[in-house]
């Protein structure tokens, strides 16, 4: 099975419960962690693993720690956004990735499938995140 781009089904259901606090300077800690193409990630995922999760120069289990910009409206849909992260002097190929909750118990958010292997070597890996906007936001509730 393939890795594929979802909000987590459960992510949906623990919103409605206030598990999520996605605050810039006073909520959770989410994190990205990097996966390989055996990994089956998409929306039945509920949280954080360390089943094919990618090994490397550079990477360490549990990905890192991203940083929360507070939610906004962009009209009526609400948007989240996150500063871009890098791994550098690393070695490593990804697949997919997946944004969790450490605060939480590793509560999967949701999973990013790259639409194939991603390779870097002695480099810098960078997953830019795309605006705070309601048709490119990472994360947004229309």
């Amino acid at each position: 099975m393939a890795n594929t781009s979802a909000i987590c089904n459960s992510f949906k259901q623990e919103v409605l419960v206030a598990t999520h606090n996605f605050t810039a300077s006073t909520g959770n800690t989410f994190k990205l962690a990097l996966f390989d193409s055996s990994a089956t990630l998409g929306a039945s995922t509920t949280a954080y693993a360390t089943s094919e999760e990618i090994t490397g120069t550079g990477y360490t289990a549990g990905g890192k720690t991203l940083t929360s910009v507070t939610p906004v409206l962009d009209s009526s849909t609400a948007v989240c956004d996150f500063g871009d992260v890098s791994w550098t002097s690393s070695t490593f190929t990804a697949n997919a990735c997946l944004i969790y909750n450490s605060s939480a118990s590793n509560k999967a958010v949701c999973s990013v499938a790259f639409g194939g292997d991603k390779s870097v070597s002695s480099g810098t890996f960078t997953i830019q995140f795309p605006g705070a906007a309601a048709t490119t936001a990472i994360v947004r509730i229309a």
